[in-house]
């Protein structure tokens, strides 16, 4: 199990394959996602931001036994529970900071042991 699926409950599957001769939407109705709300396949998603961070942490390797989980409050992403050790949260922040969209990581509410 990944973090993808621990924290949401989300099998990672390909995106959608496009309609072949889909016309484009007119350009007045066309809406900009922001980047905090874009999912992993590139829809609107209200936790898009922390779903991505997760995606990152099961590409870096991280363990998914850790108590670490994986919020977002707009573009900020926050970590809370428990990490194994100072490093392993330094290398998660450098990986959470690195996501588009987000501006800050919070981790007062992450403990190490």
């Amino acid at each position: 199990m990944g973090w993808l699926d621990r924290l949401f409950g989300h099998k990672e599957q390909a995106a959608p394959a496009a309609p072949m001769q889909a016309a484009p939407p007119p350009a007045a109705t066309t809406a900009t996602i922001p980047p905090e709300r874009v999912g992993l396949n590139g829809e609107y998603d209200q936790s898009g931001l922390a779903k991505r961070v997760a995606k990152a942490f099961d590409d870096e390797g991280f363990d998914d036994d850790q108590t670490v989980w994986i919020a977002q409050r707009g573009t900020i992403v926050v970590l809370k529970g428990k990490a194994r050790s100072h490093d392993i949260l330094e290398r998660m922040i450098t990986v959470a900071r690195g996501i588009k969209g987000a501006t800050a990581v919070e981790t007062d509410q992450v403990t190490i042991g």
